[in-house]
């Protein structure tokens, strides 16, 4: 079973940058596809990125794309979501998702394993 553990999270004022890594326990590009999500309170948990096991092609929330960037670390067995131009209402906590698909998709349910998740907090 893979194990995933989210960090970097923060406070940070409105259009800053935060850079949240996802360690895994095992090598997981060849075996899964990832993905990031994030839940604010209140409010279902819903997908922001995903990058397939080929890791050619990445897929974006339509509330992110331009400003948020998923990649791996190779060397290091991590999956990063840099986080540029941050806004309150990216205000959330941020889950690291691994799916034995190819490609996980953008619902919750393409995931098999997931973190415990990382506080990311924008002001105004």
């Amino acid at each position: 079973q893979v194990q995933l553990v989210e960090s970097g999270g923060g406070l940070v004022q409105a259009g800053g940058s935060l850079r949240l890594s996802c360690a895994a326990s095992e090598r997981t590009f060849s075996r899964y596809s990832m993905g990031w999500f994030r839940q604010a309170p209140g409010k279902e948990r819903e997908f922001v990125a995903a990058l397939p096991w080929s890791g050619v092609s990445t897929y974006y929330a339509d509330s992110v794309k331009g400003r948020f960037t998923i990649s791996r670390d190779i060397a290091n067995n991590l999956i990063i979501l840099q986080s540029n131009s941050l806004k309150p209402e990216d205000t959330a906590v941020y889950y690291c998702a691994a799916s034995r698909r190819f490609y996980g998709g953008t619902a919750t349910g393409g995931y098999d394993y997931w973190g415990q998740g990382t506080q990311v907090t924008v002001s105004s």
